[in-house]
């Protein structure tokens, strides 16, 4: 919490605790908070369909024995079974928890479930009376489609208050991706340049080293294309173009990023590249003829004032050569050359930034290379954040986000308005897909994405 700031107390109702984002990231990011004195009193209960044992095995499953203040914090796990078709006990176990917490105390409930069980799962919550005086969140994809986004948004808003409803993006958590809007708002440096005239690209490159990891059930149901460009890089694509806003309020960023959204060009098919890494249909769980993509790479243009003709370019994919979180700017060249040497026709002038948990903004420039003679070579200038701030900590994304829910601040989640015009995106794509090409893990994705970018090819790889 904030210097004098106070929260009320919480009870957490945890669905998907015993999967994999709780294990890795929630459980581990509520015990930071715990630790560094920012959560409120807390209970947080786990539920799902199958019970993981007594509340001691359940804890001994999370995998953080030993950390610490674990004991402590651990003392306030429990966890009661529920479904779509029966919530009564879980209803009863969060009253309890909460009357244990005294006058003045309220709900936050996660569901992490898949998104054709999400629809069930809130009504259960209305039904149940659990979503009285709670906060929602909701794990990504939003839908698996346009209409099926729609349709989640009118039952949620049965059950729910949109400004109670928290459609989280880790992403946009991170404190590298908030950092965009700084280098840009708060440095007369950048701001003039951020646009058509100076920008020649825009690449957000988000390759992953690890393959499926066990995930088949949800990479078969759901791919790349829905599990990341509909969400993660189209968020970040925002957060790169948007105007500025007059104050940095959850009202008015939310505008000037659906205004983005609005502008974004449909996308071209031919300019669409999936592919799927040799060996995915050997994984276990995976249908030996599938032709889900575990790779995705495409160009989008937003045609505003400000990007027209600039083309963004984004992938990701599973099993490539390295894992990173990389915006590149690329600025436009010099009107005329007048230097000799090699490097004055390289790449342009770029900066780029690292959305790692450890961010760091790079400015590659030409500049004379010492010596007796006028030779441009490329350097680089640096800013490490963490090297900057040496005194401040920074929160993890889910940390972050987790707080942001209960302060009632929306300002880094998703709004209904910005998830149905990316499922508008997004749909002729899904509709019609193109096929997906083999490539080779360690790779960099098919020969046809490698190309996307023309000539300067890029950045990562």
């Amino acid at each position: 919490m904030e210097p004098g700031e106070t929260l009320p107390p919480y009870v957490i109702v945890l669905f998907g605790a015993t999967g994999d984002l709780a294990r890795r990231k929630l459980f581990p990011g509520l015990l930071r908070l715990w630790n560094a004195g920012l959560l409120p009193e807390v209970r947080v209960i786990g539920s799902g369909r199958h019970s993981p044992g007594t509340d001691e095995e359940f804890r001994a499953g999370i995998g953080l024995d030993g950390e610490k203040g674990w004991e402590e914090f651990a003392s306030r796990l429990t966890f009661v079974p529920s479904n779509a078709d029966d919530g009564s006990d879980l209803a009863r176990a969060v009253r309890e928890a909460e009357d244990g917490l005294g006058d003045g105390a309220r709900r936050l409930v996660y569901l992490s479930v898949p998104p054709g069980a999400m629809l069930g799962m809130v009504r259960m919550l209305g039904d149940s009376g659990i979503a009285d005086n709670s906060r929602l969140v909701l794990e990504k994809p939003f839908g698996t489609d346009l209409e099926s986004a729609r349709e989640l948004h009118a039952g949620l808003q049965e059950v729910y208050r949109e400004r109670d409803i928290f459609r989280i993006d880790h992403f946009l958590g991170k404190e590298s991706v908030q950092n965009i809007l700084a280098l840009r708002f708060a440095n007369g440096l950048f701001e003039p340049v951020w646009n058509r005239q100076n920008v020649c690209y825009v690449q957000i490159d988000v390759p992953e080293e690890i393959g499926i990891e066990g995930r088949a059930s949800f990479m078969e149901s759901t791919g790349t294309f829905r599990d990341m460009i509909s969400t993660h890089l189209f968020q970040i694509l925002g957060f790169v173009a948007l105007e500025p806003p007059v104050h940095v309020t959850p009202e008015q960023l939310h505008e000037e990023k659906e205004k983005v959204f609005r502008s974004v060009r449909p996308l071209d098919p031919s300019r669409v590249v999936f592919g799927q890494y040799d060996g995915y249909r050997d994984e276990d769980g995976v249908d030996d003829a599938s032709t889900v993509e575990t790779f995705v790479a495409l160009e989008a243009f937003v045609d505003n004032w400000r990007w027209h003709g600039v083309p963004f370019l984004l992938r990701t994919g599973k099993a490539m050569g390295a894992t990173r979180r990389t915006v590149t700017i690329g600025f436009a060249e010099p009107a005329m050359r007048m230097f000799d040497g090699g490097a004055e026709h390289g790449p342009p002038s770029e900066l780029v930034l690292e959305l790692t948990d450890d961010p760091t903004i790079e400015l590659d420039v030409r500049a004379k290379v010492p010596g007796p003679s006028l030779r441009i070579g490329r350097g680089r200038m640096r800013l490490d954040l963490a090297e900057s701030f040496p005194d401040d900590e920074p929160l993890e994304a889910y940390e972050r986000l987790l707080l942001d829910v209960m302060r009632g601040d929306p300002t880094l989640f998703t709004s209904t308005n910005e998830v149905e015009r990316l499922w508008e995106l997004c749909d002729p794509v899904l509709a019609d897909p193109p096929p997906s090409q083999t490539y080779a893990r360690g790779s960099f994705g098919p020969a046809e994405a490698l190309e996307l970018p023309g000539p300067r090819g890029w950045r990562v790889g």
